[in-house]
């Protein structure tokens, strides 16, 4: 299954804490994507790409996964960063 993930920021730029904003910047986004990698292999997971939109707060990341559940558990281990969504998606030509 191919899924992709999306993080939502669900509170407006103008209100995000510092704390908040850590995390949405893309050097945090690509550690917690290394995080991903280092232990996808123990869920049977793999992530192939992130997307980040700094001024939105969303993070879209697309993984490889048995299912669902499994995609969710490599992100909870690896930083507790978990989606808000997962869509499950088929690769178009």
């Amino acid at each position: 299954m191919r899924a992709v993930l999306r993080h939502q920021i669900r509170s407006a730029p103008g209100r995000w804490t510092d704390g908040l904003r850590k995390f949405l910047t893309a050097d945090a986004v690509a550690a917690a994507h290394q995080k991903d990698v280092e232990i996808q292999d123990q869920y049977g997971v793999t992530y192939l790409k992130y997307w980040l939109d700094e001024s939105t707060g969303t993070i879209f990341c697309l993984a490889d996964a048995p299912n669902k559940e499994a995609a969710m558990q490599v992100h909870r281990a690896a930083h507790g960063l978990v989606a808000d969504d997962i869509f499950e998606v088929t690769e178009g030509a």
